[in-house]
């Protein structure tokens, strides 16, 4: 999706397109009867923010045979506090637009694929979807906030494409079941970086957890891409027709295809957690200082987790995050143990304090995995309830056992 450069030739491209011309036609003057629009589709890439996917519009006029693509992708690191508005959850995007030669260039090239779907619009219709793309580049309108899962590249031509319709598209997708939630889609499309998956899964909220219809699933260019097979909509005539008049393949895939499914997480984390535990209880008989480095970093890294859950819950609007209840789990009370740990090699029993944070610690481990009996918890974290738990069982057993006497 990051083509900050190729978004400076669009900013030509957008005066040219804006500029009035009367000697030659082209997308920007041709009437509505002579635009084709297209959706277009781009596969997977390698690197974790191509993962996703990307799409644009393309309009084309079959007169002159220029064909232009806008696309909603474009963000520039080099923006001023980019990174800060980023990690806040403050992320403004742009659209461009390019020649449909020169965009689909890049991706063809890079192995990623290249789907072309020509849409059903009426003349009015066509007409309509340019004025508005042209609207949405002039300056003042070309930027957005930005949001993974619900204004991204793909939901901002989803939206334009339904605007386009009259609305017509949205109540259909909203009537049909998406396939997974944001949280599997998530990891199915980052498995292929498995740990940047595991800090994501263990980032999300309750909120990727809940269920999805095919509108809200389209905020992923694939899933928009298959979900408008199943549009209808009515031609000038007034008769029902498919939306997709027709598809093709304008360069295959050559790259490694995301998973269909998301991998299950709970088994490989649960032998996680259960080694480390071992390791610690190992450690702690054979090998104390190795239990208290084990111990510490563990702790560490609990504590440091937990701060990262409540910065994103309290001071960003990152809202995908918030109310994770995996702060039951992994939260500052770790660090408040460090000292404890560190006794504990030694088989010094722990203070009234830290006996309090361990038993503090043991019921939020207790009350993380009641939750999952109560109705209406949607949080799927039970990978983290399974790593987590064998090793605060372990821990706190360490921390308390004393000295036997001689």
């Amino acid at each position: 999706m990051s083509r900050f450069i190729a978004s400076v030739a669009s900013l030509l491209l957008c005066c040219l397109l804006l500029w009035p011309s009367h000697a030659q036609a082209g997308v920007a003057n041709a009437p509505g009867s002579n635009l084709e629009v297209s959706l277009v589709t781009y596969g997977p890439g390698d690197t974790y923010w191509e993962r996703f996917g990307h799409d644009a519009i393309e309009l084309r006029d079959t007169v002159s045979g220029e064909a232009v693509t806008f696309n909603y992708g474009v963000f520039d690191f080099d923006e001023s506090g980019f990174l800060l508005n980023f990690a806040r959850g403050q992320m403004h995007y742009l659209m461009d637009a390019a020649p449909s030669d020169v965009d689909q260039h890049y991706y063809t090239e890079v192995g990623r694929s290249v789907t072309r779907q020509r849409l059903a619009f009426t003349p009015a219709q066509a007409a309509e979807m340019r004025d508005y793309l042209l609207w949405n580049l002039q300056p003042e309108n070309v930027r957005y906030e930005y949001d993974y899962y619900v204004r991204n590249c793909a939901t901002r031509v989803r939206d334009a494409i339904d605007k386009a319709l009259g609305g017509v598209m949205k109540p259909q997708l909203e009537a049909r079941a998406g396939g997974m939630t944001y949280r599997q889609q998530t990891a199915r499309l980052m498995s292929q970086q498995a740990w940047l998956m595991l800090i994501l899964d263990l980032g999300l909220g309750p909120y990727a957890d809940q269920p999805m219809n095919a509108w809200q699933e389209a905020f992923l260019p694939m899933e928009l891409q298959s979900e408008v097979r199943h549009v209808t909509v009515n031609n000038a005539e007034g008769h029902a027709q498919p939306l997709v008049l027709d598809e093709q393949v304008v360069s295959p895939n050559r790259l490694d295809a995301p998973p269909a499914t998301a991998p299950d997480l709970r088994l490989p984390l649960a032998l996680a957690g259960l080694i480390f535990a071992i390791l610690l209880i190992a450690a702690y008989r054979f090998a104390p200082v190795v239990y208290a480095l084990l111990g510490s970093l563990y702790l560490v890294l609990a504590g440091l987790v937990g701060l990262a859950l409540l910065i994103l819950w309290t001071l960003t609007t990152h809202h995908s995050a918030w109310g994770n209840a995996n702060l039951l789990l992994f939260n500052p009370l770790a660090f408040l143990l460090l000292a404890a740990l560190w006794r504990s090699r030694k088989r010094l029993p722990a203070s009234r304090f830290a006996n309090s944070v361990i038993a503090l610690q043991l019921l939020a481990v207790l009350a993380a995995c009641l939750m999952h009996l109560l109705p209406g918890v949607v949080q799927q974290n039970q990978p983290w309830l399974l790593f987590a738990l064998p090793i605060w069982l372990a821990m706190a057993w360490m921390l308390r056992k004393q000295r036997a006497p001689i």
